[in-house]
């Protein structure tokens, strides 16, 4: 058995998320001293906890589900399983002994390896907003790639950064896509509209570099409500469904989509008080924060916010609706699912982890 799926209920949260990177099912099964299965643990569990104020040091005890489904080894039913797989849509059911023990972890992949069925579950919900993809940078850190193509052009396998992108948020359902483009734009027009391809794209040319926000006033007259805004060097593998309904429920006028991320210090850090005494010494202390990945969910009335022709950062509308009162909210995704491809130390390592996934 994996013992990547499997967890304790004593392990903080903080160290739960790291496993649930690891675990590419993105669950993990929590067991007792015993070896009982008692409950699980999914990156949502994990994430309703975070937003809800739950310390990262905390155990995980009061965060996970106690109600996870499973199936008996001992009198185990091929079909009940396909069914609990096809009818749930999840990708893997622990099977436990008839005293709760867990004997083995049962996968979508190698269940279904032999018959026609897909690969893996499809998301769930669909969404019915247009995703705007600023497209228009010159992509300076990936040079020398970029002194020849656009950045949303460089390859990432088969497929360009763009079109990975595209692909992420049309198994969602998106049918309209709208590209900000300025430098090398004709390539990325050119090279898009060449694709056999089953949805919309609209191009926004930009006279001069606007900003991370700036050019969403030249798409302002086509949006009517609710929109995602992407950078086109990160790719976010994000329940989107999930995404706008947070956004909607929590009536915020703009939700930032956040990755937790996990940064060890490789030397000792030295906490002292005024004139030089020392109070303590940290062993390579190790931080978990909360980054801006580069998705957005914005409201209609966002847009209203953005000068027109001014250089404008996404952080200068969001200082903007703060300023103002307004509600802005972060939607939590864990580190594995964010994959930031605009600089060249990064760029070997998405390769690997997009082949992963």
């Amino acid at each position: 058995m994996n013992l990547s799926y499997i967890t304790r209920p004593q392990v903080s949260l903080k160290e739960a998320l790291k496993r649930l990177d690891q675990a590419a099912s993105g669950i993990l099964f929590v067991l007792d001293d015993n070896d009982r299965l008692i409950g699980a643990l999914s990156d949502g569990d994990a994430r309703r906890a975070i937003l809800a104020g739950a310390s990262l040091e905390k155990d995980i005890a009061g965060v996970f589900n106690k109600t996870p489904h499973t199936l008996q080894v001992e009198n185990f039913d091929r079909e009940v399983a396909s069914r609990l797989f096809l009818e749930r849509r999840i990708k893997v059911i622990p099977l436990i002994d008839h005293d709760g023990h867990l004997k083995d972890v049962l996968t979508w992949d190698v269940f279904f390896a032999a018959e026609d069925v897909p690969p893996a579950p499809a998301p769930v919900g669909k969404i019915d907003v247009p995703v705007v993809i600023m497209a228009g940078g010159k992509g300076t850190r990936l040079a020398p790639f970029t002194n020849v193509l656009p950045k949303p052009l460089i390859p990432i396998g088969e497929k360009t950064i763009l079109e990975l992108i595209v692909d992420e948020f049309h198994k969602y359902g998106v049918q309209t896509f709208h590209l900000t483009v300025n430098y090398r734009g004709e390539m990325i027009r050119a090279y898009m509209d060449g694709l056999d391809r089953d949805y919309d794209v609209a191009y926004a040319w930009e006279k001069d570099f606007c900003g991370t926000a700036g050019s969403l006033t030249l798409v302002r007259e086509q949006i009517r409500g609710d929109l995602i805004v992407s950078n086109c060097d990160i790719i976010v593998k994000a329940n989107y469904a999930d995404v706008l309904q947070f956004h909607r429920e929590n009536k915020a006028m703009l939700t930032v989509v956040s990755a937790i991320q996990h940064h060890a210090i490789p030397y000792g850090v030295i906490d002292f008080k005024p004139g030089g005494v020392v109070a303590s010494i940290r062993e390579k202390p190790e931080y978990t924060v909360n980054i801006n990945t580069g998705v957005y969910v914005l409201s209609r009335e966002c847009l209203d916010l953005i000068p027109e022709g001014e250089f404008f950062h996404m952080t200068h509308l969001i200082e903007a609706l703060l300023a103002k009162g307004e509600k802005v909210m972060t939607y939590p995704v864990n580190e594995n699912d964010y994959i930031d491809i605009g600089q060249w130390s990064e760029y070997h390592s998405a390769i690997d982890r997009m082949k992963r996934n």
